[in-house]
Protein backbone atom coordinates (compact mmCIF):
# COMPACT_ATOMS: atom_id res chain seq x y z
CA UNK A 1 0.00 0.00 0.00
CA UNK A 2 1.62 3.23 -1.09
CA UNK A 3 1.21 6.18 1.68
CA UNK A 4 2.91 9.66 1.70
CA UNK A 5 5.32 10.18 4.19
CA UNK A 6 7.14 13.08 5.29
CA UNK A 7 10.71 13.79 4.33
CA UNK A 8 11.54 17.01 4.67
CA UNK A 9 10.00 20.04 6.50
CA UNK A 10 11.26 23.81 7.26
CA UNK A 11 10.04 27.19 8.13
CA UNK A 12 10.13 30.69 8.06
CA UNK A 13 8.97 33.21 10.80
CA UNK A 14 9.75 37.11 10.19
CA UNK A 15 12.50 39.02 12.09
CA UNK A 16 10.23 41.88 13.20
CA UNK A 17 8.84 41.05 17.14
CA UNK A 18 5.62 42.50 18.12
CA UNK A 19 5.31 41.50 22.08
CA UNK A 20 2.38 41.94 24.38
CA UNK A 21 4.58 44.96 25.59
CA UNK A 22 4.17 47.24 21.98
CA UNK A 23 0.89 46.44 21.88
CA UNK A 24 0.52 47.87 25.01
CA UNK A 25 1.17 51.46 23.06
CA UNK A 26 -1.42 51.26 20.85
CA UNK A 27 -4.76 49.40 22.61
CA UNK A 28 -6.50 48.39 25.88
CA UNK A 29 -4.56 45.56 26.60
CA UNK A 30 -1.18 44.56 29.35
CA UNK A 31 0.62 41.28 28.84
CA UNK A 32 -1.12 40.14 31.45
CA UNK A 33 -3.95 39.86 29.81
CA UNK A 34 -3.15 38.48 26.81
CA UNK A 35 -0.83 36.07 28.22
CA UNK A 36 -3.49 34.50 30.92
CA UNK A 37 -5.84 34.15 28.19
CA UNK A 38 -3.97 33.26 25.24
CA UNK A 39 -0.58 32.03 26.21
CA UNK A 40 0.86 34.90 23.72
CA UNK A 41 3.83 36.65 24.81
CA UNK A 42 4.59 37.86 21.06
CA UNK A 43 4.57 37.77 17.58
CA UNK A 44 6.09 38.10 14.25
CA UNK A 45 4.82 40.67 11.94
CA UNK A 46 6.23 40.45 7.95
CA UNK A 47 7.31 43.10 5.69
CA UNK A 48 7.09 41.02 2.71
CA UNK A 49 4.18 38.87 1.47
CA UNK A 50 2.81 35.26 1.83
CA UNK A 51 4.47 33.62 -1.31
CA UNK A 52 7.91 34.95 0.16
CA UNK A 53 7.46 33.27 3.27
CA UNK A 54 6.13 30.33 1.61
CA UNK A 55 9.35 30.13 -0.58
CA UNK A 56 11.72 30.15 1.85
CA UNK A 57 9.94 27.36 4.10
CA UNK A 58 9.63 25.70 1.09
CA UNK A 59 13.08 25.48 0.20
CA UNK A 60 14.09 24.36 3.84
CA UNK A 61 11.59 21.60 3.04
CA UNK A 62 13.25 20.58 0.36
CA UNK A 63 16.92 20.52 1.24
CA UNK A 64 15.85 18.57 4.63
CA UNK A 65 14.53 15.98 2.27
CA UNK A 66 17.70 16.36 -0.21
CA UNK A 67 15.62 17.16 -2.97
CA UNK A 68 16.07 19.80 -5.75
CA UNK A 69 12.82 22.08 -6.72
CA UNK A 70 12.37 20.42 -9.68
CA UNK A 71 11.79 16.92 -8.25
CA UNK A 72 8.36 18.41 -6.84
CA UNK A 73 5.15 17.19 -8.57
CA UNK A 74 2.91 19.18 -6.43
CA UNK A 75 2.78 22.39 -4.96
CA UNK A 76 0.10 23.38 -2.57
CA UNK A 77 0.00 26.43 -0.54
CA UNK A 78 -2.66 26.27 2.61
CA UNK A 79 -3.50 29.85 3.11
CA UNK A 80 -6.34 32.05 4.00
CA UNK A 81 -4.45 35.12 3.29
CA UNK A 82 -2.46 35.02 -0.35
CA UNK A 83 -0.99 37.91 -1.71
CA UNK A 84 -3.51 38.02 -4.37
CA UNK A 85 -6.89 36.29 -5.52
CA UNK A 86 -5.11 35.21 -8.95
CA UNK A 87 -2.41 34.21 -9.83
CA UNK A 88 -2.33 31.30 -6.54
CA UNK A 89 0.41 32.15 -3.84
CA UNK A 90 1.30 28.57 -5.21
CA UNK A 91 2.33 29.63 -8.74
CA UNK A 92 4.31 32.40 -7.27
CA UNK A 93 6.00 30.55 -4.83
CA UNK A 94 6.67 27.81 -7.88
CA UNK A 95 8.50 30.80 -9.86
CA UNK A 96 10.32 32.03 -6.75
CA UNK A 97 11.87 28.80 -6.01
CA UNK A 98 12.51 26.95 -9.45
CA UNK A 99 9.56 24.47 -8.95
CA UNK A 100 8.96 24.19 -12.69
CA UNK A 101 7.61 20.35 -13.16
CA UNK A 102 5.34 21.05 -10.45
CA UNK A 103 1.29 21.11 -10.67
CA UNK A 104 0.39 24.58 -8.14
CA UNK A 105 -2.91 25.12 -6.61
CA UNK A 106 -3.60 27.18 -2.97
CA UNK A 107 -6.29 25.71 -0.42
CA UNK A 108 -8.21 27.71 1.93
CA UNK A 109 -9.68 25.55 4.65
CA UNK A 110 -8.19 28.81 7.16
CA UNK A 111 -6.70 27.37 10.14
CA UNK A 112 -7.32 23.28 9.29
CA UNK A 113 -5.92 24.30 5.90
CA UNK A 114 -2.16 22.73 6.22
CA UNK A 115 -4.15 19.13 7.82
CA UNK A 116 -6.78 19.71 4.55
CA UNK A 117 -3.70 20.04 2.13
CA UNK A 118 -2.10 17.23 3.74
CA UNK A 119 -5.00 15.03 3.07
CA UNK A 120 -5.48 16.12 -0.37
CA UNK A 121 -1.76 15.55 -1.36
CA UNK A 122 -1.46 12.04 0.43
CA UNK A 123 -4.46 11.44 -1.38
CA UNK A 124 -2.68 12.23 -4.79
CA UNK A 125 0.25 10.31 -4.04
CA UNK A 126 -1.65 6.80 -3.17
CA UNK A 127 -3.29 6.99 -6.18
CA UNK A 128 -0.24 7.22 -8.04
CA UNK A 129 -1.20 10.90 -9.70
CA UNK A 130 2.00 12.45 -8.33
CA UNK A 131 5.56 11.02 -6.27
CA UNK A 132 5.96 14.31 -4.55
CA UNK A 133 4.49 17.24 -3.01
CA UNK A 134 5.31 20.02 -0.85
CA UNK A 135 2.87 20.99 1.23
CA UNK A 136 3.09 24.59 2.48
CA UNK A 137 1.17 26.72 5.11
CA UNK A 138 1.86 30.31 4.86
CA UNK A 139 0.10 33.33 6.38
CA UNK A 140 0.13 36.97 6.70
CA UNK A 141 -3.49 37.70 8.61
CA UNK A 142 -2.27 41.06 10.40
CA UNK A 143 -2.79 42.41 7.34
CA UNK A 144 -6.49 42.21 8.18
CA UNK A 145 -6.17 42.77 12.10
CA UNK A 146 -7.79 45.81 13.66
CA UNK A 147 -4.92 47.15 16.51
CA UNK A 148 -8.10 48.82 18.32
CA UNK A 149 -10.00 45.66 18.94
CA UNK A 150 -7.87 43.56 21.75
CA UNK A 151 -10.26 40.79 21.26
CA UNK A 152 -8.49 39.73 17.90
CA UNK A 153 -5.65 42.14 17.31
CA UNK A 154 -3.58 40.40 20.02
CA UNK A 155 -3.96 36.92 18.66
CA UNK A 156 -2.27 36.71 15.19
CA UNK A 157 1.17 36.31 14.02
CA UNK A 158 2.88 35.93 11.00
CA UNK A 159 4.80 33.04 9.33
CA UNK A 160 5.30 29.71 6.97
CA UNK A 161 6.45 26.35 7.58
CA UNK A 162 6.52 23.47 5.55
CA UNK A 163 6.87 19.87 4.54
CA UNK A 164 7.43 17.91 1.72
CA UNK A 165 5.55 14.53 1.37
CA UNK A 166 7.20 11.30 -0.40
CA UNK A 167 5.41 8.01 -1.75
CA UNK A 168 6.72 4.59 0.08
CA UNK A 169 5.55 1.69 0.47
CA UNK A 170 7.27 1.45 3.95
CA UNK A 171 4.51 0.20 6.24
CA UNK A 172 6.02 1.49 9.40
CA UNK A 173 5.85 5.09 8.19
CA UNK A 174 3.54 7.70 6.47
CA UNK A 175 0.27 9.34 6.92
CA UNK A 176 -2.08 6.65 8.46
CA UNK A 177 -5.45 8.62 8.52
CA UNK A 178 -7.23 11.56 8.08
CA UNK A 179 -10.37 12.95 9.67
CA UNK A 180 -11.73 16.10 7.86
CA UNK A 181 -15.08 17.96 9.26
CA UNK A 182 -17.04 21.30 8.33
CA UNK A 183 -20.30 23.20 9.84
CA UNK A 184 -20.85 26.07 7.24
CA UNK A 185 -23.88 26.69 9.12
CA UNK A 186 -21.31 28.73 11.84
CA UNK A 187 -19.90 30.57 9.08
CA UNK A 188 -19.80 33.79 10.99
CA UNK A 189 -18.39 32.86 13.74
CA UNK A 190 -14.68 33.37 12.50
CA UNK A 191 -14.74 35.68 9.29
CA UNK A 192 -12.44 38.33 7.51
CA UNK A 193 -15.37 40.89 6.53
CA UNK A 194 -15.50 43.28 3.90
CA UNK A 195 -13.49 40.98 1.53
CA UNK A 196 -14.21 39.36 -1.69
CA UNK A 197 -17.01 39.81 -4.70
CA UNK A 198 -19.63 40.73 -1.80
CA UNK A 199 -17.93 43.76 -1.24
CA UNK A 200 -16.54 45.45 -4.34
CA UNK A 201 -14.19 48.42 -3.62
CA UNK A 202 -16.65 51.03 -3.84
CA UNK A 203 -18.54 50.07 -1.11
CA UNK A 204 -18.40 52.23 1.91
CA UNK A 205 -17.33 49.43 4.24
CA UNK A 206 -14.77 48.37 2.47
CA UNK A 207 -12.08 49.52 4.41
CA UNK A 208 -13.93 47.79 7.22
CA UNK A 209 -12.16 44.61 6.86
CA UNK A 210 -11.11 42.71 9.90
CA UNK A 211 -11.02 39.77 11.60
CA UNK A 212 -14.11 38.74 13.07
CA UNK A 213 -14.20 36.12 15.88
CA UNK A 214 -16.75 34.97 18.54
CA UNK A 215 -14.11 33.77 21.00
CA UNK A 216 -16.21 31.74 23.52
CA UNK A 217 -18.30 30.04 20.67
CA UNK A 218 -15.10 29.00 18.64
CA UNK A 219 -13.58 28.00 21.91
CA UNK A 220 -16.19 25.71 22.43
CA UNK A 221 -16.56 24.25 19.70
CA UNK A 222 -12.80 24.09 18.85
CA UNK A 223 -12.46 21.84 22.27
CA UNK A 224 -14.94 19.67 21.06
CA UNK A 225 -14.13 18.83 17.28
CA UNK A 226 -10.24 18.65 17.73
CA UNK A 227 -10.87 16.33 20.31
CA UNK A 228 -13.53 14.32 18.20
CA UNK A 229 -11.54 14.79 15.19
CA UNK A 230 -7.83 13.50 16.51
CA UNK A 231 -9.47 10.30 18.65
CA UNK A 232 -11.22 9.81 15.27
CA UNK A 233 -8.57 9.95 12.89
CA UNK A 234 -6.72 7.03 15.21
CA UNK A 235 -9.48 5.02 15.33
CA UNK A 236 -9.28 4.76 11.73
CA UNK A 237 -5.50 3.82 11.87
CA UNK A 238 -6.39 1.02 14.32
CA UNK A 239 -4.43 2.86 17.41
CA UNK A 240 -5.45 4.31 20.83
CA UNK A 241 -4.60 7.24 22.48
CA UNK A 242 -2.24 5.72 24.76
CA UNK A 243 -0.29 4.95 21.06
CA UNK A 244 0.47 8.44 21.17
CA UNK A 245 3.75 9.44 21.29
CA UNK A 246 3.61 13.81 20.62
CA UNK A 247 0.14 16.16 19.51
CA UNK A 248 1.56 19.08 17.54
CA UNK A 249 -1.65 20.94 17.55
CA UNK A 250 -2.91 24.16 16.34
CA UNK A 251 -1.91 26.99 18.19
CA UNK A 252 -4.61 28.88 18.64
CA UNK A 253 -4.82 29.39 22.26
CA UNK A 254 -2.99 27.92 24.96
CA UNK A 255 -6.75 27.43 27.08
CA UNK A 256 -8.04 25.49 23.65
CA UNK A 257 -4.90 23.47 23.85
CA UNK A 258 -4.78 22.20 27.09
CA UNK A 259 -8.70 21.55 27.03
CA UNK A 260 -7.74 19.60 24.15
CA UNK A 261 -4.90 17.43 25.83
CA UNK A 262 -7.31 17.16 28.66
CA UNK A 263 -9.98 15.66 26.59
CA UNK A 264 -7.29 13.49 24.76
CA UNK A 265 -5.67 12.31 28.65
CA UNK A 266 -2.16 13.33 27.28
CA UNK A 267 0.13 14.62 29.53
CA UNK A 268 2.20 18.02 28.79
CA UNK A 269 5.28 16.37 27.94
CA UNK A 270 3.44 14.82 24.98
CA UNK A 271 2.14 17.83 23.87
CA UNK A 272 3.94 20.18 21.62
CA UNK A 273 3.48 24.24 22.34
CA UNK A 274 5.12 27.36 21.06
CA UNK A 275 2.16 29.87 20.95
CA UNK A 276 3.93 32.13 23.44
CA UNK A 277 6.84 33.12 20.52
CA UNK A 278 4.14 33.15 17.20
CA UNK A 279 0.81 33.76 18.29
CA UNK A 280 -1.55 32.16 15.65
CA UNK A 281 -0.12 32.00 12.94
CA UNK A 282 -3.11 29.73 11.19
CA UNK A 283 -2.54 27.16 8.48
CA UNK A 284 1.22 27.91 9.36
CA UNK A 285 0.80 26.90 13.10
CA UNK A 286 1.46 23.06 12.93
CA UNK A 287 4.44 22.83 10.08
CA UNK A 288 5.98 25.48 11.99
CA UNK A 289 5.71 23.58 15.60
CA UNK A 290 6.70 20.27 13.85
CA UNK A 291 9.87 22.04 12.50
CA UNK A 292 10.82 23.33 15.80
CA UNK A 293 10.04 20.04 17.53
CA UNK A 294 12.51 18.22 15.07
CA UNK A 295 15.21 20.73 16.11
CA UNK A 296 14.27 20.23 19.93
CA UNK A 297 14.68 16.22 19.35
CA UNK A 298 11.06 15.97 20.48
CA UNK A 299 10.36 13.07 17.54
CA UNK A 300 11.90 9.72 17.30
CA UNK A 301 12.03 7.47 14.94
CA UNK A 302 8.58 5.52 15.19
CA UNK A 303 6.63 7.88 16.90
CA UNK A 304 3.23 8.42 16.08
CA UNK A 305 2.78 12.22 15.85
CA UNK A 306 -1.00 13.47 15.65
CA UNK A 307 -2.02 16.83 14.28
CA UNK A 308 -5.41 18.58 15.16
CA UNK A 309 -6.68 21.70 14.30
CA UNK A 310 -9.79 23.91 14.43
CA UNK A 311 -10.52 27.00 12.00
CA UNK A 312 -13.01 29.21 10.28
CA UNK A 313 -15.58 27.62 7.73
CA UNK A 314 -15.69 26.46 10.82
CA UNK A 315 -13.58 23.17 10.04
CA UNK A 316 -11.42 21.03 11.91
CA UNK A 317 -9.51 17.98 11.20
CA UNK A 318 -7.64 15.41 12.80
CA UNK A 319 -4.19 13.28 11.24
CA UNK A 320 -2.02 10.68 12.54
CA UNK A 321 0.77 9.49 10.89
CA UNK A 322 3.87 7.15 12.31
CA UNK A 323 7.63 8.88 12.28
CA UNK A 324 9.88 7.20 9.59
CA UNK A 325 13.63 6.63 10.85
CA UNK A 326 15.37 10.15 10.04
CA UNK A 327 14.88 13.05 12.35
CA UNK A 328 17.70 15.21 10.65
CA UNK A 329 17.82 17.51 7.47
CA UNK A 330 19.81 15.99 4.82
CA UNK A 331 20.84 19.42 3.73
CA UNK A 332 20.35 22.93 4.72
CA UNK A 333 19.13 25.44 3.06
CA UNK A 334 20.33 29.05 3.25
CA UNK A 335 17.07 30.62 1.63
CA UNK A 336 16.03 33.62 4.27
CA UNK A 337 13.81 37.34 3.49
CA UNK A 338 15.18 40.10 3.12
CA UNK A 339 16.10 42.46 6.52
CA UNK A 340 14.11 44.99 7.33
CA UNK A 341 14.76 47.97 9.47
CA UNK A 342 11.25 48.25 10.70
CA UNK A 343 9.82 46.78 14.06
CA UNK A 344 6.85 45.12 14.34
CA UNK A 345 4.95 47.94 15.81
CA UNK A 346 5.80 49.94 12.67
CA UNK A 347 5.22 47.19 10.07
CA UNK A 348 1.76 46.99 12.19
CA UNK A 349 0.55 50.20 12.69
CA UNK A 350 1.76 50.75 8.46
CA UNK A 351 -0.61 47.70 7.31
CA UNK A 352 -3.12 49.87 4.96
CA UNK A 353 -7.03 49.52 5.86
CA UNK A 354 -7.94 50.62 2.51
Amino acid sequence: MTRAAITGWGKCVPPAVLSNHDLEQVMDTNDEWIHTRSGIKERRIAHVEVSDMAAVAGQHAIAAAGLEPEDIDMLLVCTCSPDRLIPSAAAMVQAKIGAHNAGTMDLNAACTGFLYGLTAAAGLIASGAITRALVIGAEKLTAFLNIGERATGVLFGDGAGAVVLEATENANEGILSTELGSDGRMTELLSVTHTGTEYPKGDPLYAERTVYMEGREIFRNAVVKMGESATNALEKAGLTLADVDLLIPHQANVRIIDATAKRMNLNPAQVYVNIASYGNTSAATIPIALTEALEEGRIKPGDVIVFVAFGGGLTWGGLALRWGDRTEPIRTSDAALPPTDKTGLELLAARPRV
